[in-house]
């Protein structure tokens, strides 16, 4: 590999010689492999767009130029490019850079993102935008085509051509978004990038994309692209020149598929885009995590993990099964038993856990791609059925449906279980990732009961009661990763709605540890007993209904409640609590633990209980406070 300068700026991209590129793609790659082993992200989708990345800050001009990436986990090499290549190291650590882009981190990143399917739209309002302010600026959106199944990317395509003349969307044709793409979209995307006559023909049309420059050599290539979609997309037994692809009767004019590899071609492709007087979008084929074999053989795993072994790429276990691990263990033994279990995700059978369901249940296994408004309104639709639908979906992610949860769900009371992975902080993924709001978007629904358990036993007695809950929605959220180790016992026993368990009964202060915060109460615990203070313990199991009776109990009995959650402070289960004492005329004080009212940065679960207050100690002294 030749000696490279360092790449500062977008200015000593453009500087290189055009021959040196290749070997600055080598050098990205190499450098994303090794670093990534040590602190972990999304190694498979950067390592898919090294030439597009390239070729886009080539021809392009940020910031004045706008990059616009569909959730943004794809943008590694756009900021070792602009100024953070010296900081990629600290890629999703503390106080290091974001593993999605930041307007704060950087003024090369015009957009924030970390949910799929947003790029198109956002794309758009700052072309036009741009068109408002009389200004000539480019926005080229690069979105997978994972994204092409969620429904505001279709929206936001019905809109451009009445909108803007001027709007370049690049469609990153890999196959996969987390897992293997499903659907209709993704079907149709493999026929246009395989057929043969097709991929003939745009030969042919890269040729021309090389020594474009007049008029007629630019119709006679818009016919030959015409008369190939007519050979491929048509209907009817005879093919028709004026049959055109989907996007096209969107107002976009497709060019396309193209090696998304071949960076030479990407240049030309872009410098001619950049000509173009009308919407655009330019269809690529890449390999998710091209130039590292482990990555090649599982996109799915490499997607997004942490620590590897950069020789073998296996990351290491954990002692214990995760509570994804459980859950899908746990909900596949119950549908064997219970033919009416069906289990839903979107795109995310690895995340889940439900590739085990999958596997071994395929005929009542569902993965709708990334619609998660769809994957609500199907399992109502399961539910109507009189079928037991588990929706699995993230808690960050299960946001986007709230709508249905409301109007289709929780009205008709539907009994639909929502399965909330990731409930609680989701460390290094940052703020766009942590599911820290469901119950605050849950507890004023009328109708919907929601639960979180203190540990996997308790996990798997609730999933068990879920099953067998009939009567309306049922919502469970559980926390990323292993909890305390507890195995369940091998037959799960069925709890009573809305009864929480005492686990000590006396004392002067009772200390009420929802979820993972019981953990930090049985810690609170330890320190109040070492300053000679009494305390209760209570696991409340429910955020709704929550237990009345118990809440009465300890508030007339005890000096200070204290509630513990891995949830915003603000409308979330200590919330919940006060109202609730309120409004029985009860005026005990509560102290609160949990998150503040603000985006929590990325970084480890500890560093960051630390920062923010979720400790024993910062407990303790606002105990002692209220105490005085």
């Amino acid at each position: 590999m030749p000696d490279l300068p360092d790449i500062k700026s977008p200015a000593d991209l453009k500087a290189l010689p055009l021959e040196q590129l290749p070997a600055l793609a080598e050098k990205i790659r190499q450098t994303l492999i090794t670093t990534l082993a040590e602190t972990g992200g999304h190694l498979g989708p950067n390592l898919g767009v090294v030439e597009l990345t390239l070729a886009m800050h080539r021809v392009f001009n940020t910031p004045q130029d706008k990059f616009v990436f569909d959730v943004a986990h794809q943008a590694y090499i756009h900021k070792m490019l602009t100024g953070r290549w010296d900081r990629i190291h600290t890629i999703r650590q503390y106080e290091g850079l974001n593993g999605f882009c930041l307007r704060t981190e950087s003024e090369h990143d015009c957009y924030g993102a970390g949910h799929a399917g947003t790029a198109v739209s956002a794309a758009l309002g700052m072309a036009v935008g741009r068109d408002l302010a009389g200004k000539d600026d480019h926005v080229v959106c690069v979105a997978g085509d994972a994204a092409f199944t969620c429904g505001p990317t279709f929206e936001a395509l019905n809109n451009a051509a009445a909108q803007t003349k001027r709007l370049i969307v690049v469609l990153n044709d890999n196959e996969w978004s987390i897992d293997r793409n499903v659907g209709a979209i993704a079907k149709y995307l493999n026929e246009i990038a395989t057929h043969p006559t097709y991929a003939a023909l745009h030969q042919k049309t890269a040729d021309w994309v090389e020594k474009l420059g007049g008029k007629v050599i630019r119709r006679l290539a818009g016919k030959v692209e015409e008369s190939a979609k007519g050979l491929l997309l048509t209907t009817s037994s005879q093919p028709s020149p004026t049959t055109s692809v989907l996007f096209e009767e969107f107002g976009f004019r497709y060019y396309g598929p193209i090696d998304g590899h071949d960076l030479p071609l990407l240049i030309k492709t872009f410098e001619f885009l950049k000509t173009q007087n009308e919407p655009v979008l330019l269809h690529i084929i890449t390999e998710k995590g091209r130039g590292y074999k482990p990555a090649l053989e599982d996109p799915g795993k490499f997607h997004g993990l942490g620590k590897y072994n950069i020789e073998t790429g296996e990351v290491q276990g954990t002692a214990t099964p995760t509570y994804s691990q459980i859950f899908a263990r746990t909900v596949t033994d119950f549908a064997k038993e219970d033919k009416k279990i069906v289990a839903i995700t979107a795109a995310m059978p690895g995340g889940t856990g439900l590739s085990v369901f999958k596997k071994e249940l395929p005929e009542r296994y569902y993965d709708v791609g990334i619609a998660e408004e769809h994957a609500a309104l199907f399992a109502c639709g399961l539910a109507v059925q009189g079928l037991k639908p588990f929706l699995t979906i993230y808690s960050t992610f299960m946001q986007r449906a709230y709508d249905m949860i409301i109007h289709d769900m929780a009205i008709q009371k539907l009994p639909v279980r929502l399965c909330m992975d990731r409930g609680g902080l989701s460390g290094d993924d940052g703020p766009t990732h942590h599911g820290l709001f469901d119950i605050a978007y849950l507890r004023p629904v009328p109708n919907i009961v929601h639960m979180q358990p203190k540990d996997e036993d308790e996990f798997h007695d609730m999933l068990w009661t879920m099953a067998n809950y009939e009567k309306g929605p049922i919502a469970i959220r559980y926390p990323r990763g292993t909890g305390s180790g507890v195995k369940p016992k091998e037959v799960p026993v069925l709890l009573e709605i809305g009864l929480a368990e005492v686990v000590e009964a006396e004392g002067e202060v009772a200390l009420i540890g929802l979820g993972a915060g019981y953990e930090i109460a049985v810690q609170t615990r330890e320190l109040l007993k070492q300053k000679g203070i009494t305390t209760a313990l209570i696991n409340p199991r429910w955020i709704k209904p929550l237990d009345g009776a118990v809440l009465e109990r300890f508030a007339k009995q005890c000096k200070v409640l204290c509630t513990f959650e891995d949830h915003v402070l603000h409308n979330g289960f200590g919330c919940g609590v006060i109202e609730y004492l309120h409004d029985a005329g009860l005026h005990t004080p509560v102290a609160r633990i949990g998150w503040p009212d603000e985006f929590i940065e990325h970084g480890t679960v500890p560093i960051l209980r630390q920062k923010h207050g979720l400790t024993a100690e910062a407990a303790v002294e606002k105990i002692l406070a209220l105490l005085k």
